[in-house]
């Protein structure tokens, strides 16, 4: 009787316990399901919104897809999308550069003026305007690291420094492409891909971008600055020598945006002391599309150059499609708030 018992069926053993995770997560919204995967891959959905906007803008306007405007495109991207990688770095670390487009202004006009009133040669020219650019990050980090100021405030402030000094140094005067050494504007100089004409700077652009992923995923640099930018104190007590690396993150896009100096000459074929210092206000606009957060530790440098792309785009198909530039100004403004809501939305995910 005792050994039918023991070997008869037992239901109680059979029975496998209940996973309450399993089955909370099992039950997951498509929303939550979409919410996750933005969370997983920030790039994903400023991917999908140049996808329809080509599509949209397409359809509007035949013109779209010439290969003339598609070279125009590229050419207006060059600079707002590498002065969006130096912006990239910063906003990893929680931080923003008011400052960017003033710095790269200044930097156009050592490069220009050292090199057609100074006589420097145009290599030389290019090291001073790389040494402007590393002078005016360091300057904005240290007052970052050592006074303890808010990012915001400090490129605030030297937002106007940069514009002064920038318009005291050149005395308001323009430099035309055709005093410039050829090396200066070189990056103006295009080639043909089927049909479409590509920039040197474009190229240099893209090499940029290239580096710079390659650094922020596969080097301990890189994944430094996501940590300072998630948790500052955790990262401390890990011990990461957070000072340090913000210092760098400043450093390194002050040398970025000197590039995006060159790049600027060759684009415009001159160097001017008025002209882009509204810059900075495209490159946050680039960096927040691209799935960055503003609250630092997530986002991709290649969201950055899909933000800039979409910025370029929706601006050329507005224009395209016979609307005021108003209209243009008017599109970005909804793009950043829509981007800035989407960013808090998929910060609620869980983890």
């Amino acid at each position: 009787m005792s050994n039918a018992t023991q070997t008869g069926p037992n239901p109680t053993a059979e029975r496998k316990p209940v996973d309450l995770a399993a089955e909370f997560l099992d039950r997951s919204t498509p929303l939550s399901r979409v919410r996750n995967a933005l969370h997983r891959y920030p790039a994903l959905s400023p991917a999908l919104v140049l996808v329809i906007a080509v599509i949209v803008f397409g359809i509007i306007s035949p013109r779209f897809f010439l290969a003339n405007n598609l070279s125009l495109i590229t050419q207006q991207v060059a600079v707002v999308g590498t002065l969006a990688i130096a912006q990239t770095l910063i906003i990893l670390t929680a931080g923003i550069d008011l400052s960017v487009g003033a710095m790269m202004v200044m930097a156009t006009m050592v490069i220009a003026q050292t090199a057609t009133q100074n006589n420097v040669p145009a290599p030389l020219a290019l090291l001073l305007g790389l040494v402007v650019g590393l002078a005016a990050g360091t300057l904005n980090g240290l007052l970052v690291t050592r006074l303890k100021l808010p990012p915001f405030i400090v490129t605030l402030g030297t937002l106007n420094i940069f514009v002064a000094l920038n318009l005291l140094y050149s005395h308001s005067a323009s430099v035309v492409g055709q005093d410039l050494p050829n090396l200066i504007t070189a990056t103006g100089n295009t080639f043909k891909i089927g049909g479409i004409g590509i920039t040197y700077g474009v190229v240099t652009m893209l090499i940029l971008y290239v580096i710079m992923a390659f650094i922020m995923s596969k080097t301990a640099w890189g994944r430094h600055v996501y940590a300072v930018g998630d948790d500052k104190e955790s990262a401390r007590l890990a011990g990461i020598r957070v000072n340090r690396v913000l210092l760098s993150v400043y450093i390194a896009a002050g040398a970025i945006v000197a590039v995006a100096a060159w790049i600027q000459i060759g684009r415009a074929d001159a160097a001017s002391p008025n002209a882009g210092v509204d810059l900075n206000l495209d490159s946050i606009t680039a960096v927040v599309i691209g799935g960055t957060s503003l609250f630092g530790g997530r986002g991709t440098i290649w969201g950055s150059l899909l933000g800039a792309l979409i910025v370029g785009i929706f601006r050329n198909g507005l224009a395209l499609a016979g609307l005021d530039v108003l209209y243009q100004t008017l599109a970005v403004g909804v793009l950043i708030i829509v981007a800035v809501a989407l960013d808090q939305w998929i910060r609620k995910v869980r983890k």
